[in-house]
């Protein structure tokens, strides 16, 4: 596989679209947590800060979302096919797998969130399927060129 990220511009751009990315989903997901829509009792990205950390604020639980968001939004734009909204769907159902069987338990809700509600099921995914959404919208304007068409420059 070549690398899709040869410039240290094509690096600045991916960790860019990952910060917003991550930014877009929080302005969504944070006020539908506050207002009690999402059943999850906090945010993920807090409760599991909380866990590694103790108790700490939300920002600390932002910071690790942006953090998460961010690593796999450059994975994506290094490794799959920017062009195509299936890669960015693929991801975000790999990871929305990965928060059912590994980051729930983790933070105390059960495997797949049910030692919580069954709800955290669907209430995961729709995240997930928003960050498909944005990620491979904003990669399509910050990349609008497919990689494989780019010459590296020296």
């Amino acid at each position: 596989m070549e690398a899709r990220l040869v410039t240290l511009k094509d690096w600045a751009k991916a960790i860019g679209v990952g910060v917003a990315t991550a930014a877009i989903l929080s302005l969504v997901m944070v006020p539908a947590s506050k207002a009690g829509i999402s059943p999850m009792p906090k945010p993920l990205g807090l409760a599991f800060a909380q866990v590694l950390l103790g108790e700490v604020p939300l920002p600390v639980g932002l910071l690790f979302h942006v953090v998460y968001v961010t690593f796999w939004s450059v994975v994506y734009i290094a490794l799959f096919d920017r062009r195509t909204f299936l890669g960015a769907l693929g991801l975000a159902l790999g990871l929305w797998v990965l928060v059912l069987v590994f980051f729930f338990p983790i933070v105390g809700w059960g495997f797949f969130g049910l030692g919580v509600s069954p709800k955290l099921i669907v209430a995961s995914l729709v995240p997930h399927l928003l960050f498909a959404i944005v990620l491979w919208g904003i990669c399509r304007w910050a990349f609008p060129t497919h990689p494989d068409k780019v010459q590296a420059s020296a």
